[in-house]
C-alpha cells in the first residue's frame, strides 16, 4: 500500500496544491509554519475520518473560504483507489471512495491504514488511560470494522446511560429502565474489551522487538490489558460485564454516571518491571510510544497481509542520532512520510520541498 499524490483545495493554510509520492521514503522539508503538518493532517482525514489535531471539522478550512476540498490517490492491491473528503464551515462532511459517496463516516476505515506519530503522541503514556484506549481503538478499527461498529454503539449506550442515570435518579423504576440499556451495554462492551485484550497480546510481541532495538537490548518492554473483566470467553464475559453493571447500580447513580466498563480501562506499561507511565524519563518513554507505533506497522502486516503507511510529524529533531538510525532501519519495506526542517541522512529518499509562499498559491 502507498500513496501517490494528495490533491488540497482550501485546506488549513493552502490555497491549492497537489503533491506526489513515491513508494518508499517520502522526506516533506520546510520551515516552521510552511505547512508540513497540515499536509499530514489531510492524509490521517482520509485514512480515520477525522483530524488527530482537532474535533472541529470547521478548523479545517482555511480561513475566510467556505469548503476545504481533500483528495488522496493510492495503491493497494495493485489497485489505484481515490478517497475524496469535503468539510464545509458548517461541519457538513461529503466523503466518497472510487466516485461512491458514503453513507456514513465509519465507511471510510480500512481502505487507507495509517500509523501516525508526532511529538504529541507522548501523552500516549504519560497522560490519561483515554488516550491509551485511543491508541488501541485507532489501531484495531483500522483492521476490524466490526469492532469499530461496536465502539461506536457502545459509546451511544454509554451516554444513554449516563443521561439515565443523572435526570431520573430519584425515580423508582431506574433500575428496570437501565436494564435494556445494561444488556446491551455488556454485549458490546464484553466485545470491545476482548479485542483489546487480544490486540495488546498481540502488539506486544512487536513492540518488544521494537523497543529491544531502540535501545540497544538494554530494556525490556511489557505490555498489560488492565480490565476489571477477566479475558475468556465472550459469552463468559458478557456476563461478567452484565453482572458488574447492576451490582454497581447504587454507586453509580451516586455518581450519574457509569463507573464501570470498556471506557474505565487502561493499558499497563512497564520497562524493566518498572512503570513507565509514572516512572519513566521522557527518554524512555518517548521510545516506548515510538515503539508502539512501530509495532502497529507489523501487527497490520500480520493481521491485514500489508503494511499500512507511516506518518512522521517533526519526530527525528526528538531523537537522537542514534535512534534516528534505528528508525530509518526499523520503517524501511514500507512508505514513510516525514515532515523536519532539514534532513542529512545518507540515504536514498524523495524530497518534497513546502515553502510558505506556496501555501497561498
Amino acid at each position: 500500500m502507498y500513496i501517490e499524490s494528495v490533491q488540497l483545495k482550501k485546506f488549513r493554510s493552502y490555497d491549492q496544491k497537489t503533491v506526489e509520492f513515491k513508494e518508499g521514503l517520502n522526506i516533506i522539508v520546510g520551515e516552521n509554519a510552511s505547512g508540513k503538518t497540515n499536509l499530514l493532517e489531510s492524509i490521517y482525514c482520509c485514512g480515520i475520518g477525522k483530524s488527530p489535531r482537532t474535533n472541529k471539522y470547521k478548523d479545517m478550512v482555511k480561513w475566510g473560504e467556505g469548503i476545504a476540498y481533500i483528495k488522496v490517490t493510492l495503491r493497494k492491491h495493485k489497485t489505484t483507489h481515490t478517497i475524496e473528503f469535503s468539510i464545509d464551515s458548517q461541519e457538513k462532511k461529503r466523503i466518497s471512495i472510487d466516485g461512491i459517496p458514503l453513507v456514513k463516516l465509519g465507511e471510510i476505515i480500512g481502505l487507507l491504514n495509517i500509523v501516525f506519530f508526532s511529538p504529541d503522541e507522548m501523552k500516549l503514556i504519560k497522560e490519561s488511560p483515554q488516550e491509551r484506549r485511543r491508541f488501541a481503538d485507532i489501531s484495531l478499527s483500522q483492521q476490524n470494522k466490526k469492532y469499530f461498529y461496536s465502539l461506536s454503539k457502545y459509546n451511544n449506550i454509554l451516554s444513554q446511560r449516563n443521561k439515565l442515570l443523572k435526570e431520573h435518579r430519584d425515580v423508582k423504576s431506574l433500575p428496570e429502565m437501565l436494564y435494556g440499556w445494561d444488556v446491551q451495554l455488556a454485549e458490546h462492551g464484553a466485545y470491545i474489551v476482548q479485542k483489546r485484550y487480544e490486540f495488546i497480546d498481540k502488539i506486544q510481541v512487536f513492540a518488544k522487538k521494537m523497543h529491544s532495538e531502540l535501545t540497544s537490548n538494554k530494556e525490556e518492554l511489557k505490555l498489560e490489558y488492565e480490565s476489571k473483566v477477566e479475558y475468556g470467553e465472550y459469552d463468559n464475559m458478557k456476563q461478567a460485564f452484565f453482572e458488574r453493571l447492576r451490582g454497581d447500580f447504587d454507586k453509580d447513580v451516586n455518581l450519574s454516571y457509569t463507573s464501570f466498563g470498556a471506557h474505565r480501562d487502561d493499558i499497563g506499561i512497564k520497562i524493566n518491571d518498572i512503570d513507565v507511565r509514572k516512572f519513566g524519563s521522557q527518554g524512555q518513554q518517548r521510545s516506548v510510544a515510538l515503539s508502539l507505533k512501530l509495532a502497529e506497522i507489523y501487527l497490520f502486516e500480520s493481521e491485514l497481509g500489508e503494511k499500512p503507511v507511516l506518518l512522521l510529524d517533526d519526530v527525528l529533531s526528538e531523537l537522537d542520532p542514534m535512534r534516528r538510525r534505528k528508525l530509518m532501519k526499523l520503517s524501511s519495506g514500507l512508505q514513510t512520510l516525514i515532515t523536519c526542517t532539514d534532513f542529512d541522512m545518507d540515504i536514498e529518499y524523495n524530497r518534497i520541498a513546502i515553502e510558505k509562499k506556496e501555501e497561498n498559491k
